[in-house]
């Protein structure tokens, strides 16, 4: 009999994995390393502070074997029952951190997106305010680095809840994403359209190349639209998820441009932002009436899962915009590390 071939592993150009920050993340790294079982205490995962950095970065590393895997890990251990098992406790862990955080979560679609329609009067919280007024270009290659995790693989998440659509949300859900993934053009792909930003910054542009500097609450913001896309019981939280993105893109898009340009980062770091101020404001309109209406439409029992998803992604994008903004407030990087 002919030898057997060796199993399939990630392409060399795969992620490396990130340095563990704790017991949770150590057994995830080490299983992928020895291809065995992941190896903790009992408690790890209901000890595991949900909203800590050891948690995050563990749901992190097991949410990429379902996008572009890790260099020497088989790509097979992406439906290894271990690996799905501790994964689901992780899952059950946040999600009851979030339903605990959003008690007072509006249960209606019209309550949840009433707030994000209204541009408000005083933006001194708000981070991309900060940036257009007064970012440094040392503050800009920060969030750019933190939010490349998101935008290098921007649409992807959301592309997994069209076969869970029917009807009109399906197609309007088509149509947005199209326009995401370029429109057919592999130079227009927005997710390359930020990876040309990164160049302008001196950021290195491979896929997953900041996570070690990433901390706990950009990490979570990433997480929540891979739990959201990846079980079609939360199909209504990725709807209400990819809602408020779409609502909020555009007058944030066309303060960070404007930040781009005053700190002279680049053309291409000023055209990411200047595309979703036009893209965005469309997207929100096909998003709220087509993808939203037509899901309510079909099924009117997820009215209150598409608030929780919306109110879920304000949640912890406030929480990622504090914390930014306390460290500059120091004087300090909001990085885990400082960038090369």
């Amino acid at each position: 009999m002919p030898p057997s071939s060796p199993p399939p592993t990630a392409v060399d150009t795969a992620p490396r994995l990130a340095e563990e920050r704790g017991p949770l993340s150590r057994a995830v790294t080490r299983a992928l390393r020895s291809g065995g079982a992941p190896r903790h205490a009992a408690g790890a995962v209901p000890d595991a502070d949900p909203w800590g950095e050891d948690l995050q970065l563990a749901l992190y590393l097991l949410y990429e074997l379902h996008y572009r895997g890790f260099g020497g890990v088989d790509d097979a251990r992406e439906w290894d029952p271990e690996l799905l098992r501790l994964r689901r406790a992780v899952e059950e862990r946040f999600l009851d951190a979030l339903r605990a955080g959003l008690q007072d979560t509006p249960e209606t679609v019209a309550e949840a997106f009433a707030p994000l329609l209204v541009e408000p009067v005083d933006l001194t919280g708000s981070l991309s305010h900060r940036l257009q007024t007064e970012g440094e270009l040392w503050q800009l290659r920060e969030y750019a680095a933190l939010r490349s995790l998101y935008h290098l693989k921007e649409a992807d998440p959301h592309a997994w809840v069209i076969p869970r659509l029917t009807g009109q949300a399906k197609a309007s859900m088509v149509a947005i994403e199209y326009d995401e993934f370029g429109g057919g053009r592999a130079d227009r792909v927005h997710a390359r359209l930020f990876a040309e930003l990164m160049d302008d910054l001196g950021l290195d542009r491979s896929y997953g190349r900041y996570v070690d500097h990433a901390p706990a609450p950009l990490l979570a913001t990433v997480n929540l639209m891979s739990l959201f896309g990846l079980h079609r019981a939360l199909r209504g939280a990725l709807v209400g998820h990819f809602a408020c993105v779409e609502i909020t893109s555009s007058p944030g898009s066309r303060r960070l441009a404007k930040a781009m340009r005053r700190c002279g980062a680049g053309a291409s770091a000023e055209h990411f932002y200047a595309e979703h101020v036009e893209a965005d404001a469309v997207h929100e309109q096909v998003v709220r009436h087509g993808v939203v209406d037509g899901l309510l439409a079909e099924e009117p029992a997820l009215e209150a899962d598409i608030a929780f998803g919306c109110a879920a992604t304000v949640l912890l994008e406030d929480r990622l915009a504090g914390h930014i903004r306390e460290a500059w407030d120091r004087g300090d990087s909001a990085l885990r590390r400082p960038l090369d």
